[in-house]
């Protein structure tokens, strides 16, 4: 019976922390997802065309691009929870400026503003899920961090198209807004919230002379970005244009936000069943096979009109493209040189923040010219050649495993 008990109590520790950095996390993510919905929507309300709210998207992406790896030494050095907090500090204000200032212009601001600020949050917490615990540990908290995350790419577009019908674009903000007050005060306020393990850097773990160009050449490493940024691409482009197709169909923004929040429901079906199909095989058999899933949704998505279609065929992509994140992040992590983890994590966000800037800006432009069936062909191939790397890397991993 005392033995039970002991063993329930260890239960308890690992598995209150993540479930606490979970709530923490759909709670700011909601709001983050929510907001790229609610500002495409507002920019194409106030007479924005696909170009301008690429762009904008972009917006969202340039600073973390930069900052990224300094997000990570932060995280290195510091620890977790002064990042985290400035983080969430950005993410209100960003979500409060359109509010206040219904412009255009501020839209592109407010998207800086959260770019520059909720990237510490972002590295920051995926290094804390993986130096909680190790082995089968980290695995199951990835997991179940991406479960969360996969809950707020379902509730964030879901509930900004359903407040802009009900409310309006400038009301649907300062609801926005008022996401991240919980966890604001949470951070701020309860300084036990984060959980303290032996597994937490120790403030010196960053030595002079390293640069980020070791890490790059790091083999192993470096096919985990590299996987992190084809991940992207696809799950960047859906995010783009999907709103704007679905507002060149006639689609309201509730029917847009449901479309986007069925994606988001299969990326929590494939995240919740993701560590079984990696125990029965590895991390770059299920990307190749996912990617290759995607690939041939890509392919007829843009001949799909009526609503009910779009529903079930970004709930089928959702579960092509659902796994990357969650593995890139593992692979990231596990592959990192010891006191280099929140670093690898930031060089990681800066291959996902560099390719959500080239992205849009690119795609944008391009179905701008061209229509949206060369864009998503496009990226299919890009999908094809990414799974077919994968498939590659996953032998090659067989032969000399990591």
């Amino acid at each position: 019976m005392a033995a039970r008990c002991a063993r329930s109590a260890a239960a308890d520790m690992v598995v209150l922390p993540i479930f606490r950095i979970v709530l923490l996390s759909v709670l700011t993510h909601t709001a983050y997802k929510g907001s790229k919905v609610l500002m495409s929507l507002t920019a194409l309300e106030m007479g924005a065309n696909e170009f301008f709210v690429g762009m904008l998207f972009s917006t969202y992406a340039l600073f973390p691009l930069l900052l990224s790896v300094y997000a990570g030494k932060i995280s290195d050095r510091v620890g977790f929870r002064k990042p985290m907090l400035f983080g969430t500090v950005g993410l209100l204000a960003g979500l409060a400026l359109p509010f206040l200032v219904p412009r255009l212009e501020t839209l592109y601001v407010a998207a800086g503003l959260i770019g520059f600020c909720y990237i510490f949050y972002t590295v920051a917490v995926q290094h804390l899920i993986g130096a909680m615990a190790g082995g089968l540990d980290r695995t199951r908290n990835y997991s179940w961090f991406s479960l969360g995350i996969g809950i707020t790419a379902l509730l964030g577009p879901t509930s900004a198209g359903f407040l802009i019908d009900a409310v309006g674009h400038r009301a649907t903000f300062a609801v926005m807004a008022a996401m991240p007050v919980v966890p604001l005060l949470l951070l701020g306020l309860w300084t036990g919230w984060l959980p303290k393990t032996s597994h937490l850097p120790s403030g010196n773990a960053a030595k002079a002379g390293q640069r980020v160009g070791d890490l790059v050449r790091n083999r192993p490493l470096r096919r985990a970005l590299i996987t992190a940024g084809i991940i992207e691409t696809g799950l960047e482009l859906y995010n783009l244009l999907l709103p704007i197709y679905g507002h060149s169909i006639g689609l309201s923004a509730s029917a847009i936000g449901m479309i986007l929040g069925a994606f988001g429901l299969a990326l929590l079906v494939v995240r919740a069943v993701m560590p079984h199909l990696v125990k029965r095989s590895s991390e770059e058999r299920v990307l190749a096979a996912s990617l290759l899933l995607a690939t041939a949704v890509c392919v007829v998505f843009p001949f799909v009109k009526s609503f009910v279609a779009l529903l079930a065929i970004s709930f089928v992509l959702g579960m092509g493209l659902g796994c990357g994140s969650p593995l890139s992040m593992m692979l990231a992590y596990n592959r990192a040189p010891a006191g280099r983890s929140g670093e690898a994590m930031g060089l990681r966000q800066m291959v996902n923040k560099g390719t959500e800037v080239l992205v849009p800006f690119v795609f944008g432009t391009l179905s701008t010219a061209f229509g949206m069936v060369p864009v998503f062909w496009l990226d299919a191939v890009l999908l094809a050649i990414a799974a077919a790397l994968m498939g590659k890397d996953a032998a090659a991993v067989r032969k000399h495993p990591v």
